[in-house]
């Protein structure tokens, strides 16, 4: 029997937003938004879900006087995308 996906990763934004954070040690939000092409209230949104699940950390603060929000994924992000992968592989499988 195959397992259930993950519903939080199984949305194409949150899987983009978690793939780019998977291969680097942190991103600001507008490299996020560049990469996903996602408009800034649509990747606000899902980056919360994904921040409140535990799978990233978000830090904002000022770069000179430009705010600036900063996406780092957490070791339970990493376990959810991991295994969401897996997941997936089972799937092909069949």
């Amino acid at each position: 029997m195959l397992k259930k996906l993950d519903p939080l990763l199984h949305s194409e934004l949150r899987l983009a937003i978690m793939s780019i954070l998977i291969s680097v040690e942190k991103a600001e939000f507008t490299f996020i938004k560049e990469k996903t092409e996602a408009t800034a209230g649509n990747l606000s949104v899902q980056i919360t879900k994904l921040e409140e699940a535990g799978y990233i950390t978000v830090e904002k603060g000022f770069k000179g006087k430009i705010p600036q929000t900063t996406c780092k994924i957490t070791k339970t992000g990493i376990n959810a995308f991991e295994q969401y992968v897996n997941d997936l592989k089972e799937y092909l499988k069949m």
